[in-house]
């Protein structure tokens, strides 16, 4: 069972999509990730990319995130990010597109973004297509810090000629976490 781990909405369930297209991040590598970024959340500006259930940004919302962008093209887990954000009671600071995460980036406006999450399907490149267009996005600063969760063996080696440079990773025993920021000129 999915919850929030801490914050305003604390231990509310949250329900996500069926099925095996959505890997809901389970609550131990959830608590490692906001161990690590619990001191930037508060006030912050949030996008989480190929968000599922929404548990990410939900968890954001919960420890003091100001808002809060979901962005994923199916349909089932667009029904489930709009209960969960009901269940929580932050729809006065989120908003939910129901589509492909590069058209969406694009209705996104926002004078910076603090952080930007990604969950997307593994193998199949769709970070880097998003990361070759959310470089040049005004949202985007050098203070922007993506974090992308990906299978352990993805390659990220080319996000330096995209104008990236990878800050941290966060192994665990079958994926990881990226920690991203644009490279300072």
């Amino acid at each position: 069972m999915l919850r929030v781990i801490s914050g305003t909405a604390r231990n509310l369930k949250l329900v996500t999509p069926e099925g095996l297209d959505t890997r809901p991040t389970t609550d131990r590598i959830k608590e490692t990730l906001f161990n690590i970024l619990q001191f930037d959340i508060a006030g912050s500006v949030v996008i989480d990319f190929f968000a599922g259930s929404g548990s990410i940004g939900i968890e954001c919302l919960s420890r003091g995130a100001k808002k809060a962008y979901f962005v994923d093209n199916s349909r089932e887990a667009h029904s489930c990010i709009v209960e969960n954000i009901k269940h929580t009671h932050f729809e006065d600071k989120a908003v939910v597109f129901n589509q492909d995460a590069i058209r969406a980036s694009a209705q996104i406006h926002e004078s910076r973004v603090d952080m930007i999450f990604m969950d997307p399907p593994y193998e199949k490149g769709l970070e880097a297509d998003l990361l070759s267009v959310l470089k040049d996005k005004e949202y985007v600063t050098e203070d922007t810090l993506f974090i992308i969760e990906a299978d352990i063996k993805t390659d990220f080696s080319y996000v330096e000629s995209l104008g990236f440079e990878i800050t941290r990773e966060k192994l665990y025993k079958t994926n990881k976490h990226v920690f991203l920021k644009l490279k300072e000129n």
